[in-house]
């Protein structure tokens, strides 16, 4: 991987974070298409994409700086320093508690099936194309049924439990972190923007704990080359990211997902002629 082929994947990865299209899916697509996935090690890449992703987590920490602040304060006020009943806690004390509900499910399925996750198979683009299509179809509906009459304040651990269980569905590639959990909000009445902002929120624990293991884990992977390559992608992934967040609430506070719909039945459409002409392997 050479400085713009690093800057070409922050770019992929600042876009399609936060977007509900799948980062992963077009990662792997841009890294097949470009030979930088090895098939005796997919590890490798599965480990440059956790750790270009802590530049979309500062994304994130930067954007939602002020909202993060408050939850972390009051969380602590009321559990740690003046203990109370969950059900008289503030606001944001009870938001700190439905992002770990939220993260739980994702974290456990993740460590029982690191292997699985990690290997081959989900480097697979047939197995990305028909997520990217799959999920397509399911925010369609999500898009048709929704309500859209639900706010923040109205965020309850069930709602946080079932978001959660739909972030768990990401980890399988071409589904989209995001585009799981903003189709789960759709799906139980919240606002296109409110579901967003929860997701984007909810990515913090779970992105920041995936990135910093897999960066332990990759240490020993890198060398100087690599290593100017790994930052300078995760530079530009988190400046990307940062305007993909503005971009997105915007969008979603007048519009509708369907742009993104289509784009991911396209997009995997496209995928399965490329493998079945030869293009690109699986």
């Amino acid at each position: 991987m050479n400085i713009f082929e690093a800057i070409f994947l922050g770019i992929i990865q600042g876009l399609t974070e936060f977007l509900p299209i799948s980062s992963t899916g077009h990662l792997t697509v841009a890294g097949k298409l470009m030979g930088l996935i090895s098939t005796e090690n997919p590890e490798e890449w599965t480990a440059f994409i956790a750790v270009i992703q802590l530049g979309t987590l500062a994304a994130v920490l930067i954007y939602f700086w002020n909202d993060l602040f408050y939850i972390v304060k009051d969380f602590l006020a009321d559990n740690l320093f003046k203990p109370k009943k969950i059900a008289d806690q503030s606001q944001n004390s009870k938001m700190g508690w439905f992002l770990i509900i939220a993260t739980l499910p994702v974290v456990v399925i993740g460590l029982l099936f690191k292997d699985t996750i990690e290997g081959v198979l989900t480097k697979n683009l047939v197995v990305i194309s028909i997520s990217l299509i799959a999920l397509g179809i399911i925010l369609f509906i999500a898009e048709k049924l929704g309500k859209f009459n639900r706010d923040q304040k109205e965020i309850n651990w069930f709602d946080s439990l079932i978001i959660g269980l739909a972030q768990s569905l990401a980890l399988i590639p071409g589904s989209s972190r995001s585009g799981t959990t903003i189709t789960a909000g759709l799906f139980l009445g919240f606002s296109r923007e409110t579901a967003a902002r929860f997701s984007f929120l909810m990515s913090v624990p779970a992105v920041f704990a995936s990135g910093l293991l897999q960066f332990y884990q990759s240490l020993e992977q890198l060398n100087f080359n690599s290593s100017i390559n790994l930052i300078t992608a995760t530079i530009v992934s988190a400046i990307v990211g940062y305007l993909s967040i503005e971009f997105l609430l915007r969008y979603l506070r007048k519009r509708s997902v369907m742009i993104f719909v289509i784009y991911r039945i396209v997009v995997g459409i496209l995928i399965l002629l490329l493998i079945y002409n030869g293009v690109i392997q699986s």
